[in-house]
C-alpha cells in the first residue's frame, strides 16, 4: 500500500514512527568501443549497450534479516528491460518516509530516478534521505568512507562481502551472460550490502541530526532516533540570546534539546548584542 492510499484509509490512525527503508542497487556497466586503456573520451556513437538496473535489495529498518527483499534480472527475457524490476523498488520507495543508503544521494537515488523517467514512471512519494557516506564525510576522517572499510572497522555482525567465485568485474559480466551461479553470488552480495549498511547506520546515526524522528510519533513522549524514550538531562545549550535544556539518550548517546528558552524576559532584555564591524 502506498503512502497516498494508506493516508486515505487511516486518516485518524496515530503515527507510531516513520517507515524507514534501507536499500541498495546494482547496475550493469556501459559497454562501448575504446582504443585505449587510459584517458578514454567515449562518444555517444561508441556506446554498444547502455547501463540499466541488474538487481536491488531492501529491508525495513529493524525487521529480522529473513525479511530482506530482493529482485534481479536473472529470469528476464531481455536483461536490459528492467521495468518490472523497477516497479518493485518503486513501490517500496513510495511507502517510505525515510530511506537509508550508502552513497545513495550521489548514485542509487539518481540512477533509479533516471530509470524511472526513462520508463515513463511517475516519481514515488517524497521521502527523507540519510546517506551514511555523507555522515562519515561530515563528522569523521576515516581512511576511507567506502562501505567495505567502514563495515570492516565498525561492524561485528555483517560486513561487506567480497565476490569470491567471481572476483571484481567478473560477477557483472557473468550475470550479463546468464550464469546462474554468478546471479546467486550477486544476490548474496547485494543482500549483505543492505544488512551491513543497517548495522553501520545504527552505529553512525547518533552523530546525525538531519532528521527529527520524533516528528513521526503522535504521542507527547519524546522518542529518540534509535527508538528509545529514556533520556538524561545533560547540561544546557546556549545561543546568542537563549538557553535550552539539553538531553542525552541513555541508549545511543544522541543529543537533543528543549525548544523552551529558559532565560527570563528580564534576562533576555539584559543581553547586549555587539554592533556589526565596519
Amino acid at each position: 500500500m502506498s503512502k497516498r492510499s494508506a493516508a486515505k484509509k487511516s486518516v485518524s490512525a496515530p503515527r507510531q514512527g516513520p517507515k524507514v527503508l534501507i536499500f541498495d542497487i546494482e547496475t550493469a556497466p556501459i559497454l562501448g568501443h575504446v582504443w585505449s586503456l587510459w584517458e578514454n573520451n567515449v562518444a555517444l556513437n561508441q556506446i554498444v549497450s547502455d547501463w540499466h538496473v541488474l538487481s536491488w535489495s531492501a529491508k525495513w529498518l529493524d525487521d529480522p534479516p529473513n525479511k530482506i527483499m530482493y529482485q534481479d534480472q536473472r529470469n528476464a527475457r531481455d536483461v536490459q528491460d528492467d521495468k518490472a524490476l523497477l516497479r518493485g523498488i518503486w513501490n517500496l520507495l513510495d511507502q517510505a518516509d525515510v530511506v537509508i543508503t550508502q552513497n545513495g544521494k550521489s548514485f542509487d537515488q539518481k540512477k533509479l530516478n533516471a530509470r524511472f523517467i526513462l520508463n515513463k514512471m511517475q516519481p514515488p512519494s517524497s521521502y527523507k534521505h540519510i546517506d551514511t557516506k555523507v555522515i562519515a564525510g561530515k563528522h569523521f576522517a576515516f581512511t576511507s568512507n567506502k562501505l567495505e572499510y567502514m563495515t570492516d572497522k565498525l561492524c561485528t555482525n555483517y560486513k561487506k562481502l567480497k565476490h569470491k567465485e567471481f572476483p571484481g568485474h567478473e560477477m557483472w559480466t557473468e550475470c550479463l551472460k546468464g550464469n546462474l551461479r554468478a546471479w546467486q553470488e550477486m544476490e548474496k552480495y547485494n543482500k549483505y550490502d543492505v544488512l551491513a549498511l543497517e548495522e553501520l547506520y545504527h552505529i553512525l546515526i547518533p552523530w546525525d541530526n538531519s532528521i527529527n524522528f520524533n516528528l513521526y510519533h503522535d504521542g507527547e513522549e519524546h522518542v529518540c532516533k534509535c527508538g528509545s524514550t529514556e533520556h538524561a538531562r545533560n547540561g544546557f545549550y546556549y545561543t546568542a540570546n537563549s538557553k535550552f535544556q539539553r538531553y542525552k539518550c541513555k541508549q545511543c548517546g544522541a543529543e537533543t534539546r528543549d525548544k523552551v528558552n529558559l532565560f527570563s524576559v528580564e534576562k533576555r532584555k539584559s543581553l547586549k548584542v555587539s554592533p556589526p564591524r565596519n
